[in-house]
C-alpha cells in the first residue's frame, strides 16, 4: 500500500488538473479554430470547425465530460466526495487510457526530438494523472484484502 496521504493529494491534483483541462476543451468552442489548432485537436475536428459543423463542439464537449468525470472519480477515490459507482473499474479504467496515451505518444516526441513543447507538457500531464489513479488503484485494491484479510 502506497502512502495514503500521498496518494489523496495527487488525486486532489489530478481532478483540478482534470477540470482545468475540461474547462480548455470547453473554451476552445468559444475560440474557434485558432483555438483548436493550438491544442493540436484532429484533423477531423479542425475540418469541422472550418465548415462550421456540429461534430467539432459534439466531441469536443464529449472530452469535456469524460474530463469532468475523472476528476469526479479522482475526488471520490481522495475521499473529498463520496464513493462514486464502480469506482475500482472507472480508476483502472482511467489509469490504463491515460498511461495508454502516454506510451503512444512518446515514441511520436522522440521521433520529433522532443520538439513540440505543448506535446510535451500534455504526455507529461497525462503521465502525471495516469500514475495517480494507478497508485489510488493499488490502494483500493490494497484496502480491499486488507479489509478481507481481517474479516477472516
Amino acid at each position: 500500500m502506497i502512502n495514503t496521504w500521498l496518494v489523496n493529494r495527487l488525486l486532489i491534483t489530478t481532478g483540478c488538473i482534470a477540470i482545468l483541462t475540461a474547462l480548455w476543451h470547453l473554451l476552445c468552442i468559444f475560440g474557434g479554430l485558432n483555438w483548436f489548432v493550438f491544442a493540436r485537436a484532429p484533423s477531423i475536428v479542425i475540418q469541422s470547425v472550418q465548415q462550421g459543423t456540429l461534430l467539432a463542439p459534439i466531441l469536443t464537449i464529449i472530452i469535456a465530460l469524460l474530463m469532468f468525470i475523472s476528476a469526479l472519480y479522482a475526488f471520490s477515490c481522495a475521499g473529498i466526495i463520496r464513493k462514486l459507482p464502480w469506482l475500482k473499474t472507472a480508476t483502472i479504467t482511467i489509469s490504463f487510457l491515460c498511461l495508454l496515451r502516454v506510451i503512444l505518444v512518446v515514441p511520436l516526441l522522440w521521433v520529433n526530438h522532443f520538439n513540440d513543447l505543448w506535446q510535451v507538457i500534455a504526455t507529461t500531464l497525462w503521465l502525471f494523472v495516469g500514475m495517480s489513479f494507478l497508485f489510488a488503484v493499488i490502494n483500493l485494491f490494497s484496502e480491499s484484502s486488507f479489509i478481507n484479510n481481517r474479516m477472516l
